[in-house]
């Protein structure tokens, strides 16, 4: 009897022994249930290589706003991609990056992200983990190299904590580094506009008639582009941009895919918070939306590379018709798409 009780006892020690040692502690991160959007498509993003994490995405945040990835330890993925704006580089036509570098594209907004497989206005990334490689990497943006990037976090006692907690040891990995930056971005959607809610009949919300002659305009002749409830076909297309001699570096397309007929094409932008992702184009030229409107009337040109068709009019020439009435009621509907919860969620924003 008393060996039996004498056993339990131990028994009994080494079960609190090993519950109590908090160096053998691993905390379990915690996961977040991605909730897709009604009117929305499904993600393309594969959350099962990358299951979102609360401690994931706190850490792909703190990364997000990290000078420690550029070479001035200053400019960070929130330096040109500011909530306010959309997460674009408000005020500026391209991108300034690090020691006032200057690029020859304009910031596109992060939003919806977990919805493309590639990025960028050409689509040199084909994985939302890889896509930051290019502007740390870039010598006119962050100007830095992963190996570097990955010394100054080894040297941050701060990321220790934050790489054990989300991913269950303190190993700082370029891997890690990027899911981590992914999980944050998967975390962006901006489904909560007035046309969300009109569309999914929320809150009594209803177009107005200046509104609703706007979205008639834009289905008739916006939506073969600017389609599906990202307002994006993910397409690249030539729109007849004027060529822009500022830039000679600049192909579009055929920066990447090396095939003359892809010159000057560049990808189709979600129109999801257009009224406030200015400037336009892919080089930030047209500070308005009237200007974008009055270029698809009257300002398209054939610019070296191959105009899509869709823009070309029954006598082959380039251009939408638009009257100025339209195109004041499709400024109307535009401005639907402005998300004033995703630009004002804190669960995005640096302080």
């Amino acid at each position: 009897m008393m060996k039996k009780i004498f056993l339990i006892f131990l028994g009994t020690l080494a079960l609190f022994g090993c519950s109590n040692n908090d160096d053998e502690y691993v905390k379990i991160p915690t996961n977040i249930n991605f909730i897709n959007p009604s009117n929305f498509p499904d993600i393309a993003y594969d959350l099962s290589k990358n299951p979102l994490t609360e401690e994931g995405v706190v850490l792909g945040k703190e990364l997000f706003y990290e000078g420690k990835l550029s070479s001035s330890n200053i400019v960070s993925c929130g330096f040109c991609h500011e909530q306010k704006s959309a997460f674009t580089h408000h005020g500026h036509t391209v991108s300034h990056g690090v020691n006032s570098a200057v690029g020859f594209r304009n910031a596109q907004p992060i939003q919806n992200l977990a919805y493309f497989t590639e990025f960028t206005w050409d689509g040199a990334a084909i994985h939302l983990d890889l896509q930051p490689i290019i502007p740390i990497t870039s010598d006119f943006e962050m100007n830095e190299t992963i190996p570097s990037v990955l010394a100054k976090l080894n040297a941050d006692v701060k990321y220790a904590k934050l790489f054990e907690e989300a991913f269950g040891d303190q190993e700082i990995t370029s891997e890690r580094m990027l899911k981590a930056l992914s999980q944050f971005m998967v975390t962006m959607i901006s489904a909560n506009s007035n046309y969300d809610k009109v569309t999914r009949n929320e809150e009594n919300i209803t177009f107005t008639a200046s509104e609703n002659a706007g979205l008639k305009t834009f289905e008739n002749k916006c939506a073969s582009c600017h389609s599906g409830a990202l307002f994006t076909d993910k397409s690249y297309r030539n729109n007849g941009i004027p060529y822009n001699s500022k830039f000679p570096e600049e192909e579009g397309r055929k920066r990447v895919s090396g095939f003359a007929d892809d010159f000057y094409k560049f990808r189709v932008p979600s129109l999801r918070n257009i009224e406030m992702s200015f400037p336009y184009m892919h080089d930030g030229r047209f500070k308005t939306l009237e200007a974008v409107l009055d270029f698809y009337t009257d300002g398209m040109t054939e610019n070296g590379g191959v105009v899509n068709a869709s823009l070309r009019k029954a006598d082959g020439s380039l251009g939408i018709d638009l009257s100025a009435e339209e195109k004041t009621n499709l400024i109307a509907f535009l401005k639907t798409l402005t998300d004033n919860t995703f630009l004002n969620d804190k669960r995005f924003a640096e302080f």
